[in-house]
């Protein structure tokens, strides 16, 4: 299946204050079809708005480009005030790949928005990271060095003109930065002080610049040979940082930019932000993500917690998610809404109807004279019954006294059925898809010869889909058997019948999607297709039959 093209965009505008400016600037992004508006951040202190928006790349720069044209006819650099560095009316305009994109592309798009945005409305743009085509206009922080008030004389240096646009001051738009990167965590943490100096020490002992290294009797910066001022190193790679005093919130914080997760995590940075407060004698109170957030970062920052106070971490991503929260204090300025903050959340589309049913409703839906839902769906939720079972047994084990030196044993047991359920989730709506392309295929018109051939070929596509569906069912089904297994023989021996019926529900899930591969196989023309579907099916079936027999009887014979 063809992954759906995604970018993200989060332009930041010089304006936090005046609603109806910014509410304008969102207008022109929402009415570009093609394009979801995920958030608006405005702040009243930085007098700046973030906002977040995703859809078709080419939809996109479309509402990109409309929102630097309203931001630049109703923004007046020249009468800016914030906290927050910047040199134009839209400051930077970074697009993201998100889905089904490369940044080769993906750069080519900013590219393209960068030349049109120089030509069209005459504001000096400069490119940065992935876009950028010279090493020292990479970094953000170079490019806007001197900000709006040096950006004049700035401009005049041969080395700092403009890619595109005007080569000279533009003093009510100021200029532009737009790039491509990778996905940045804005993310500030609160401290219980209203001391800029000692925000900046924190920010200094953190971030990957460091501090500059002076000379203790004349206090001046030391250099090297080459004249190059001195650094030592901060804590994390890959973060940008300051302090910085927040009047609304009474109180500094440290504002930083997590440039590359995989290199500093969400919750790495929190804790060596909460070390570097110690040594100050100040105490982190909280945190606050601007913008929206990877849903990664906070399933990993759960398991992190979790792990730390000697949890399983068998649970579901919903409860990770609000242990992330908890510990990082993001309720402690506004409320964290997961459906609201999390990227994946806003826009992966919603294609589970059967699994959002309650027990009952999924009953009866099941029960009507609709083919479908039907046993391929059934059978998929069974099996994924078989791993929440097998991951209770883990949880309850993990935490039974007696038990602590086999903890990550157990809890890693858990976790590994919770991917296993919610892979088997995915398989109860994909069934009955399944089913109804095989039914959408029949339909399709056949009253020339090429119809004909195009609806053969359709059936054909949808009838190998609807048997790779249930053979993926038995698949994950056999592969909760190591869980289950290792519940029955090591778990808590008071859970060992629920790991049990677990078992045997691997068993009729297995039987029961191996029906509908065998029946829906037998309608295939060619016949080793056939045969290898066929085969296939009936090899899984007999290990998986063998297995839960034996650990039936086993528990059998622990009874008795």
């Amino acid at each position: 299946m063809k992954v759906k093209r995604i970018i993200e965009c989060v332009p930041n505008f010089s304006e936090g204050r005046d609603l109806s400016v910014i509410k304008s600037i969102e207008n022109s992004i929402s009415a570009i079809s093609g394009v979801k508006l995920l958030n608006v951040d405005p702040g009243s202190s930085t007098n700046r708005t973030v906002i977040t928006f995703a859809g078709d790349p080419d939809a996109v720069i479309e509402a990109a480009f409309q929102a630097i044209k309203t931001a630049s006819e109703l923004i007046d650099m020249s009468k800016h005030k914030g906290e927050h560095p910047r040199m134009g009316a839209t400051d930077v305009c970074p697009l993201i790949p998100i889905s089904g994109i490369s940044m080769a592309e993906t750069v080519s798009y900013a590219k393209k928005l960068a030349e049109r945005v120089g030509n069209e409305l005459k504001i000096p743009v400069y490119l940065y990271e992935a876009a950028s085509s010279l090493d020292y206009r990479r970094n953000l922080a170079d490019i806007r060095s001197g900000e709006y008030e040096g950006l004049a004389e700035k401009m005049k240096l041969e080395e700092w003109a403009p890619d595109f646009g005007p080569k000279f001051f533009q003093s009510k738009s100021g200029a532009s930065v737009i790039g491509a990167r990778d996905f940045l965590i804005a993310y500030n943490v609160n401290l219980n002080t209203k001391s800029v100096t000692l925000a900046n020490e924190v920010a200094f002992d953190i971030r990957e610049n460091g501090r500059v290294i002076k000379d203790p009797i004349t206090n001046k910066s030391v250099k090297n040979e080459k004249g190059e001022i001195i650094r030592s190193a901060g804590k994390c790679k890959s973060v940008k940082a300051i302090g910085w005093y927040i009047d609304e919130y009474q109180q500094a914080q440290v504002s930083m930019n997590l440039t590359d997760m995989n290199v500093t995590s969400l919750h790495t940075a929190f804790e060596e932000c909460k070390k570097a407060a110690e040594s100050y004698g100040l105490l982190v109170t909280g945190s606050e993500l601007v913008g929206l957030v990877p849903k990664s970062a906070m399933i990993e920052a759960g398991l992190y917690f979790l792990n730390k106070q000697k949890r399983s971490l068998g649970v579901s991503e919903e409860e990770l998610i609000q242990i992330a929260i908890q510990s990082m204090g993001l309720n402690s300025i506004s409320n964290f809404d997961p459906n609201t903050r999390i990227i994946e959340n806003m826009i992966e589309e919603k294609n589970n109807p059967l699994v959002q049913m309650s027990l009952s409703t999924f009953a009866l839906e099941t029960a009507s004279e609709r083919p479908a839902p039907g046993g391929g769906s059934v059978s998929a939720y069974v099996a994924s019954l078989s791993a929440s079972l097998g991951t209770m047994v883990a949880n309850l084990t993990a935490h039974k006294k007696g038990y602590e030196e086999k903890f990550d044993f157990f809890s890693k047991y858990a976790l590994e059925g919770q991917g296993l359920m919610k892979n088997l989730l995915v398989l109860v709506d994909e069934d009955t898809n399944a089913f109804n392309g095989i039914i959408n295929a029949f339909r399709l018109p056949k009253s020339s010869d090429e119809e004909k051939s195009i609806r053969k070929k359709a059936i054909r596509k949808a009838t190998e889909y609807a048997i790779e569906v249930p053979m993926k069912t038995m698949e994950q089904a056999e592969a909760c058997l190591p869980l289950l297994e290792q519940m029955i023989l090591h778990g808590n021996p008071n859970s060992i019948s629920d790991a049990g019926v677990g078992a045997l529900c691997i068993k009729a899930a297995v039987q029961g999607a191996g029906l509908n591969v065998l029946i829906n196989a037998s309608s295939l023309d060619k016949v080793e297709s056939k045969e290898k579907y066929i085969l296939k099916a009936k090899e899984i079936e007999r290990r998986v039959i063998l297995k839960c027999d034996e650990l039936y009887q086993h528990i059998l014979a622990g009874i008795k």
